[in-house]
């Protein structure tokens, strides 16, 4: 039965994530939340499994999102070199600095994410757009800047702290990252698609290590990572994401970024109201 209601997550993950154009962490975290607390999870270890295991489905969906945005030649592949590094480290760590923070304040600090990035979607559209406008100006890189190669190590270990805490594959942070410094939003977001690799192993693996340290007394699971839910999400979203893409091209995307901003101030308030009480 548990089984049965992950897979039908999965299917609602990828197919939103599709539909939206925003990494399935920012799905899988809400839903998962909400499924372990009806099972009756302890409060201090649900949020936890939550991102623990929605980083771990990330490994699958990054990579079928790298191999079709490689194809297009739109990995900045000497860029990811340099971040890569920083994302994994800083990821592993920012799975046990999550560890360390109770399961309450977790649960607001995921609420206040998601409200941001439902401002950013709200409001952030015309901007894009008019960055979109800007970019596809130039067809090369003449106008990319990137920091030194220290700088973007850095700015990788931060990405990767934040990932672990958010639960999330970094592109919400990648990508306006790599458009500051000029680059064109395809290479910005195919780059930032291989990045999620590195952050969704490093931040699986610190989330099970952190966890079994602590542990966590929750059956089909190491550490901070769910099994079961992890395969079924992980199956049923490579599907349904490109069912979700194709449905995203017939619908306006000015009128989906909106209705998902809206679905996501409503989950932030919700976590952040449950934190609260």
């Amino acid at each position: 039965m548990e089984l049965i209601i992950f897979l039908i997550i999965g299917a609602l993950a990828g197919f939103a994530a599709g539909l939206f154009g925003v990494g399935g962490g920012t799905i899988i975290v809400p839903l998962l939340f909400i499924v372990f607390t009806q099972m009756g999870y302890s409060p201090d270890n649900i949020m936890h499994l939550a991102l623990g295991t929605s980083l771990a489905t990330i490994i699958i969906t990054s990579i079928s999102s790298l191999m079709a945005h490689n194809k297009k030649g739109a990995v900045m592949w000497p860029v990811f070199k340099n971040l890569a590094p920083g994302l994994a480290v800083g990821c592993f760590l920012g799975a046990g600095i999550a560890g360390q923070i109770s399961g309450l304040y977790l649960q607001l600090i995921v609420g206040v994410f998601l409200l941001w990035v439902a401002y950013k979607m709200f409001f952030g559209g015309k901007k894009q757009l008019a960055s979109r406008a800007t970019n596809a100006s130039s067809a090369n890189d003449a106008n990319t800047e990137l920091p030194s190669k220290p700088k973007q190590l850095a700015a990788g270990g931060v990405i990767g702290i934040a990932s672990a805490i958010f639960g999330i594959g970094g592109g919400s942070l990648t990508v306006p990252y790599l458009t500051r410094y000029g680059v064109v939003m395809q290479k910005a977001v195919g780059t930032s698609a291989a990045c999620g690799l590195p952050i969704a192993i490093a931040g699986a693996l610190g989330f099970m290590f952190f966890g079994m340290q602590q542990q966590v007394n929750v059956p089909n699971t190491i550490g901070f990572v769910h099994i079961y839910a992890f395969l079924g999400i992980s199956v049923m979203s490579f599907f349904t994401a490109k069912l979700g893409a194709k449905v995203a091209h017939i619908l306006s995307p000015a009128l989906l970024k909106k209705c998902f901003a809206i679905l996501l101030t409503v989950v932030g308030c919700y976590f952040i109201f449950k934190g609260v009480l």
